[in-house]
């Protein structure tokens, strides 16, 4: 069942930020969509929009974690937790400027963090698991 090096069995921890990833992209676009319909005259849905903006904060945490998992265990790239890590960050500085009103950093904002997020979810889908667990190379002149 685990294969070579145990990779198959830790798979899951790679599905697991694929499903991560996609959740955060799709409520990316609700949070879209909930300003959206706020701005045409839905009011009630200002509210919608602060509440979700906690969701996917949470969301943004989680990726995080999946990624630095994927990036430990599996040995995948770090690329991805830096990424998002910085995807969790403006998340909350996106939360920040909204809950002062500040649209002009609020609206670009919302668009990186989309860009992000569908970057780290196309990533996430291309990303092949090595078979066999890598071998850190030494340091040049460091005794093993």
């Amino acid at each position: 069942m685990t294969g070579s090096g145990g990779a198959p069995a830790r798979r899951w921890l790679l599905r697991l930020l694929r499903t991560v990833a996609v959740l955060m992209l799709l409520d990316t676009l609700v949070q879209a969509a909930l300003a959206g319909l706020f701005v045409t005259g839905d009011l009630d849905l200002l509210v919608w929009h602060a509440a979700n903006a906690g969701v996917l904060s949470a969301l943004s945490v989680v990726q995080t974690v999946a990624a630095l998992a994927v990036w430990r265990v599996m040995r995948g790239p770090l690329w991805p937790a830096a990424a998002s890590a910085v995807l969790a960050v403006m998340v909350s500085a996106q939360q920040g400027l909204g809950e002062a009103r500040v649209l002009a950093g609020h609206l670009p904002l919302g668009m990186a963090i989309f860009g992000c997020a569908a970057a780290l979810t196309c990533w996430a889908f291309t990303h092949r698991a090595d078979a066999s667990p890598r071998r850190i190379q030494p340091l040049p002149g460091v005794a093993e």
